[in-house]
């Protein structure tokens, strides 16, 4: 297995209050990695460490290292924007933006400098369609993103992650807002982009980490207690406290 991040020997802190306490964790490259566990146990927070959403939380002290593609993300000389570019980020509620479908997608390329209308349309029609919307939007690329369903706007927000041809996908329970029938789409939506990209889910659905899920880490407490393939996880728990959650005795 190709290694996409390493994490070594993580520690985060709220001030005084520790959040994550001394994780170690290999996500390979082109899979999908499901984050488990209760709420308030630190698997969004572990998500936002990945590219380094919490630098912008007041009082957040991290220590540790996260590799990614060999180079640790938390090195004083890391670009953090660059970062960002390469690790795209989809978050629980869909939040397109006030603007135009087509303008929701090229905004992330117009931000690096692309302006060839030709070049911006092309990046547009390819992201839409390796987010599975395009056939549903063609013919109103112009209209507003906030007139298409909470599904179509998910999806809007995984093309415009997309746009900006990133490594890495982190999605923060990006179906927990959304229907069954809006869930499932996002789902083989997935099982596309893995081909592509290396996906880090959190979800609190077991059912959704069995489907959608190479590899799974269990998360109690700020602690990885378990982390292995999903069908492993699932079917043969090494750790009691794994077994009790996802037989849902307690969570």
């Amino acid at each position: 297995m190709e290694t996409c991040f390493e994490v070594k020997n993580l520690n985060l802190y709220y001030g005084e209050k520790q959040a994550l306490k001394n994780l170690n964790l290999t996500i390979g490259r082109n899979r999908v990695m499901a984050l488990i566990g209760p709420s308030g146990c630190g698997k969004s927070t572990f998500l936002r460490c990945l590219n380094r959403m919490n630098d912008l939380i007041e009082n957040c002290t991290i220590s540790g290292e996260i590799d990614l593609a060999g180079q640790n993300i938390y090195d004083p000389k890391m670009n953090v924007v660059d970062l960002r570019t390469r690790v795209g980020m989809v978050f629980q509620k869909p939040n397109p933006f006030p603007m135009s479908i087509f303008d929701n997608v090229a905004y992330g390329p117009r931000c690096q400098g692309i302006r060839d209308k030709k070049v911006l349309s092309q990046i547009v029609e390819r992201s839409l369609k390796a987010a599975a919307l395009y056939e549903e939007v063609s013919d109103r690329l112009h209209d507003s993103a906030m007139g298409l369903s909470g599904g179509q706007q998910q999806r809007l927000c995984i093309a415009r992650a997309i746009a900006m041809e990133p490594e890495v996908i982190l999605m923060d329970e990006p179906t927990s807002a959304l229907d069954p029938i809006a869930t499932s789409k996002i789902e083989e939506l997935i099982e596309e982009l893995k081909k592509t990209y290396t996906i880090v889910i959190v979800t609190h659905s077991m059912q959704q980490a069995s489907r959608v899920s190479d590899d799974t880490a269990f998360f109690l407490l700020g602690e990885i207690v378990e982390v292995d393939e999903t069908r492993n996880i699932f079917s043969q728990p090494k750790d009691k406290r794994t077994e009790d959650y996802i037989t849902g005795r307690f969570g």
